[in-house]
């Protein structure tokens, strides 16, 4: 299999060349990161087998969320974590978009971009929720953040799951058929929300700012469908590594799927554009991809597992995967760890450094 940090390798000059200036220190932490996984850099774990005397060593991934080699665990955690706040009603996917003409702005603004992203969105659902008499005033979110096209271009938008239902104090109203809330009207408060938080911050609006932006809100059936796949772009960077099809040391294949007839498409473009393509959707330190509010908070424990039992929910068991023992590859023996040798660190082109452990 062709791999990202492979391709990294040969190209990683001719990516500093392309990029210039437009690498971060997030970039520059996720190249590290790629780079050194699964090497020496990383650290090192040495296995005995006290029955035949065999000894192998190994080292640790580097742990960075937009690794490809890395989490491999991670999505299904969430993903298990998510099933267990399950309700027995259908959900809808939520999706605001930014125009293509704010992602200039949104690129050079990317933190204050996302936060406001989720935080308006939050804003206008809770809006509508409460002006629905049908629909209980506190809704259950959980919203993901994108930056990525499926053709990996930058592309800022926000999913939100939500159960269609809400409550109102105690009291649960659920929503019956398949419309939670009409899109164009969403896509219209989202976007003067918006751009009341650009001018508000003193922001220069550009003047080809559309008047009609994009909110689509579609029933999902019972929510797992849609929380799979979200799942897929939580850790591990926006490609999986089995979709890049071909690599002959100049140019890189990937592919696809296209999002109006989802169909397996491929591009091909030089390697350090592709680099690129990839590393652009490095979010900064500290800015989380996932956020979840209302009852379906991490802090309203108590209010879910009550509305839960209300609807008498019948949760999914969460199965606990045992940690794996490494097996001697000659007698079939457990093997012990010898030495575990911690990783090392490297300079970061930022004030801070950042340790792989």
């Amino acid at each position: 299999m062709i791999t990202l940090a492979q391709i990294l390798r040969d190209h990683e000059a001719s990516l500093q060349q392309f990029v210039g200036a437009r690498l971060r220190p997030e970039h520059h932490a996720a190249l590290q990161s790629i780079l050194a996984c699964h090497t020496p850099a990383c650290g090192e774990v040495r296995y005995h087998c006290r029955a035949c005397q065999q000894v192998q060593q190994a080292y640790p991934s580097c742990g960075h969320r937009s690794c490809p080699a890395c989490q491999h665990g991670t999505n299904r955690q969430w993903l298990d974590r998510q099933r267990q706040k399950l309700l027995p009603v259908d959900y809808f996917l939520v999706t605001f978009t930014l125009p293509a003409q704010l992602r200039g702005f949104a690129w050079h603004h990317l933190r204050w971009t996302c936060h406001t992203l989720f935080q308006v969105a939050r804003e206008v659902l809770a809006q509508f929720a409460r002006n629905d008499t049908r629909l209980g005033s506190q809704l259950g979110l959980v919203g993901v953040l994108h930056t990525h096209s499926r053709r990996l271009a930058f592309h800022p938008h926000v999913h939100i799951v939500v159960p269609g239902g809400g409550l109102t104090g105690h009291h649960w109203h659920a929503r019956a058929g398949r419309y939670l809330f009409n899109g164009r009207a969403l896509a219209t408060v989202f976007r003067a929300k918006f751009l009341t938080r650009m001018r508000e911050q003193g922001f220069t609006l550009p003047e080809s700012i559309p008047g009609h932006w994009v909110a689509q809100c579609e029933q999902v059936g019972r929510g797992d469908q849609a929380l799979t796949y979200l799942a897929r772009y939580l850790y591990r960077g926006v490609l999986r590594e089995q979709n890049i099809v071909d690599y002959d040391g100049e140019q890189v294949t990937f592919r696809y799927q296209d999002s109006q007839t989802r169909r397996w498409q491929t591009l091909t473009e030089p390697a350090s554009r592709f680099l690129w393509r990839v590393l652009q959707h490095v979010l900064p330190k500290g800015l989380r991809r996932v956020r979840e509010y209302g009852f379906l908070h991490g802090g309203a424990r108590k209010t879910l597992h009550r509305l839960q039992l209300r609807l008498q929910v019948a949760l999914p068991g969460i199965v606990t995967q045992p940690r794996k023992q490494r097996v001697c590859p000659c007698c079939g023996e457990p093997m012990g760890i010898t030495l575990w040798r911690r990783p090392c660190r490297w300079p970061v082109p930022t004030t801070r450094r950042r340790c792989l452990a």
